[in-house]
């Protein structure tokens, strides 16, 4: 992390083998200084959350387990796409999208 790599820990809010809460108290047992706050993200809906430190992202996935791409691969894509390209995960957009 000293030298610039980009570490993203991503965490399904349904995985019974690597807890959210259980990652987001090792993370700030490491006492790194927040960057972006804890906030929804959104692929078309709220899909999870995300956190940013200085070199480190964490992103959980909402209603997947441990393999997320195979529950939810939408929201998997957006996560990936966004880690290679470098950017968090879209906010969750104000305005409600109507569905028709």
């Amino acid at each position: 992390m000293a030298n610039g790599i980009r570490i993203w820990l991503c965490s399904g809010d349904l995985d019974s083998t690597v807890l959210v809460t259980s990652t987001r108290y090792a993370i700030n047992k490491l006492k790194f200084p927040i960057k972006t706050a804890w906030r929804p993200l959104s692929t078309d809906e709220v899909g999870g959350y995300v956190v940013e430190y200085n070199s480190l992202t964490f992103v959980t996935a909402r209603g997947t387990g441990h393999l997320d791409p195979s529950y939810q691969p939408a929201r998997a894509l957006a996560m990936i796409s966004s880690f290679l390209g470098g950017a968090m995960p879209l906010p969750v957009s104000i305005q409600n999208k109507r569905r028709g």
